[in-house]
This record gives structure tokens, C-alpha cells and sequence, in this order.
């Protein structure tokens, strides 16, 4: 049996919004904890790690641990007809996932439970980074939105004094920095200077999750995966994982 309530529908909209930019389907892990989904995308170039914490809802109740596999696409759908002055209650039976949203009207929605295999996910929990910026997401989505004018994808440095994205083009470049010290750059942590490159169709879809964050933190190394960490205080977490785009000599 397992039983949820949740009333901050922007958190659960926008958590599962998020998801949805880079997975179509996935398999759910509810424990005692909350809810976590850790997912690649087809192409296996990025990772979803997700956490909604049995904290951020008013009711959760669990008999024993469960796994459901749901299209995430279909769930979104349904989540985005709740206002957020509603409540969702979620429950699980008859091998169907039932969404009541309740405010000035009682709606009933049922998702299919679907029997997918557990897909192999590279072992991020594996990973060390050498870099480790934490970073106001405006600022970021803006150096995304600057570098696609001139790029497909974007170079990230960091040096004991700074953060650097750059952009360039056939003609043109793009540049945003951050040096130590500047509000916008909440924290920096590197010994050395280290630069890695990333595809910006990735990371246009992974900043929308800055929704549910008032900063990110964005970890890396020196060609190596890229981490990107959004907290939603002690209610959720959702964290990114992209591969380096290394440019052929």
C-alpha cells in the first residue's frame, strides 16, 4: 500500500517538468525516505538522479518498499492539471497509480503502471571532481542563452580566482566570467585551472530545474563529466549528470 499527499504542486510540477526534458520513462523508487528516480537518457549522454523527499508531502504513508515504472511525459500531464492551490493525492493499487487533485473540484486520473527493466546507468555515485561552483541559475541560464547565439556547445573554466563559460563560433564568441568575490558566485572551490566542454542542448533543458533552487552547483573536471546540483531545501533534490563534449585534435 502506499498512500501520498502533496500541496506544493510547483515542487512536483516542476521536479517531474524537469525530468521530462531528458527521459520519457522510467522507473520510481518509493522508500520510507520518498520518492527517487535515477534514469539515463537514450542516448546515454545524461543522467537523472531526482529525490522528493517524504517531507515535502502532508501525508506519506508506506507498507514496504515498491519500484513503479511510469512514462513521465503521461504523469506530467496530469500533474500540470492541478492549480497550485490544489492538493494531489497519490495511491497506488490494482497495478494503477490513481492522482486525485482536489481544490474546487475533486478529478481522478489513473496512470498505468508500466513493466519496464531496469536499463544499466553509468555509476555516477562513482565520480570525483576536481571543480565545484555554486552559482545564482539566472546567471547561468543567461551564459546558455549568450553562447547558443554563437555555438552548440560551451567551455566551462574555473581557476582559484574565477568561473568562465565561452562560446566561440566561426566569427563570433560569447563570454560570461565570474570572478571570486562576486555575488553571483556563491561559493568556488578549485586548485587549478580546469576546462571541460558540454553540449548547450543538454544544458538549456537541465537549467529549467533552477525553478525549484535558489542556486546550483555545478561540479566538473578537466574533460570529464559535468554535475549539476539544484536543492529544493530539505523537500527534493535534482541533480544532473552530462558527459564532456572532447573536441577532436
Amino acid at each position: 500500500m502506499f498512500k501520498a499527499v502533496i500541496t506544493d504542486i510547483p515542487l512536483l510540477r516542476d521536479s517531474i517538468s524537469s525530468i521530462a526534458e531528458i527521459i520519457d520513462e522510467g522507473i520510481f523508487k518509493i522508500n520510507k525516505d520518498g520518492i527517487s528516480l535515477v534514469a539515463a537518457d537514450r542516448a546515454m549522454v545524461a543522467v537523472v538522479d531526482l529525490n522528493i523527499f517524504s517531507k515535502a508531502f502532508e501525508k506519506f504513508e508506506l507498507d514496504k518498499d515498491i519500484s513503479i515504472g511510469l512514462n513521465v511525459s503521461n504523469l506530467l500531464s496530469v500533474i500540470k492539471r492541478a492549480s497550485p492551490d490544489d492538493k494531489i493525492t497519490m495511491n497506488l493499487q490494482n497495478n494503477k497509480l490513481e492522482l486525485m487533485i482536489e481544490g474546487s473540484s475533486k478529478r481522478r486520473f489513473t496512470v498505468p503502471i508500466l513493466d519496464l527493466s531496469q536499463e544499466e546507468v553509468p555509476p555516477i555515485d562513482q565520480l570525483e571532481f576536481t571543480s565545484d561552483a555554486e552559482i545564482r541559475p539566472e546567471i547561468i541560464e543567461s551564459g546558455i542563452q549568450d553562447a547558443e547565439i554563437v555555438a552548440d556547445s560551451v567551455l566551462f573554466e574555473t581557476s582559484p580566482s574565477k568561473f568562465v563559460m565561452r562560446a566561440e563560433g566561426d566569427v563570433s564568441r560569447a563570454e560570461l566570467e565570474l570572478e571570486k568575490g562576486n555575488e553571483s558566485l556563491l561559493s568556488l572551490k578549485a586548485e587549478s585551472e580546469i576546462r571541460s566542454r558540454y553540449p548547450l542542448d543538454y544544458l538549456k533543458k537541465m537549467i529549467k530545474a533552477s525553478k525549484i533552487s535558489d542556486s546550483v552547483s555545478i561540479k566538473f573536471g578537466q574533460d570529464y563529466p559535468m554535475k549539476l546540483e539544484f536543492k529544493a531545501k530539505d523537500k527534493a533534490s535534482l541533480n544532473f549528470v552530462l558527459a564532456p563534449r572532447v573536441e577532436s585534435e
